[in-house]
């Protein structure tokens, strides 16, 4: 499996990716794809259309504030989430983001807190909260799956080199401006051609 980048096929990550039905082998065999990516390399998760398969399911691979995680081959939360829907939205947070498919970073608004139902690999359906940084991982990824890019939330965007981004980072951390309220994103967001 390789990359999809904005810059190579922006259309393809534009799509919104196609809702899973049955979870099968070949399933399991992406599933497994996927997340042999993410151990590989230096990431928080992957949205499967970022691979080339444009089908409702992400892999979380760290959900912690702790980048150096990423960095570690043997570090995996390995946590699969099929058809993921957002019930609920709560607070607000912001996060120089960063993705693999998209080579600038932004400093992005997303929910302090959200309740999410899917499915596993077991079929068995869940309805799970996470908040604080993992929501703001697993918002990231949602938005993939609907042909959203964090560039189009962002409200500042920076080209950064790794080294400039980490320091951007410890100098402007994960911010929590509220952990209650409801959340939506009520400005209208502009997407980004190149």
């Amino acid at each position: 499996m390789e990359l999809v980048t904005l810059k190579d096929n922006e259309k393809f990550l534009r799509q919104k990716s196609e809702e899973i039905v049955v979870v099968d082998e070949d399933l399991k065999k992406e599933v497994r794809e996927v997340g042999k990516y993410c151990r590989k390399n230096a990431v928080f998760a992957m949205a499967a259309v970022q691979l080339g398969l444009p089908k409702r399911f992400i892999y979380l691979k760290n959900t912690s504030e702790d980048v150096s995680k990423n960095f570690d081959k043997s570090y995996n939360e390995g946590k699969v989430l099929i058809n993921p829907e957002i019930i609920e939205a709560e607070g607000e947070t912001y996060y120089w983001e960063y993705c693999q498919s998209c080579p600038q970073t932004g400093w992005v608004r997303r929910p302090y807190k959200m309740k999410v139902r899917y499915c596993d690999l077991d079929c068995e359906f869940h309805f799970e909260e996470f908040e604080g940084f993992a929501c703001t991982v697993l918002s990231h990824e949602i938005d993939h799956l609907d042909g959203i890019l964090h560039i189009d939330r962002a409200e500042k965007i920076k080209d950064l080199t790794l080294e400039e981004r980490l320091a951007l980072r410890e100098r402007e951390p994960y911010k929590v401006v509220s952990k209650e309220g409801k959340f939506s994103y009520n400005k209208q967001e502009k997407k980004l051609s190149r």
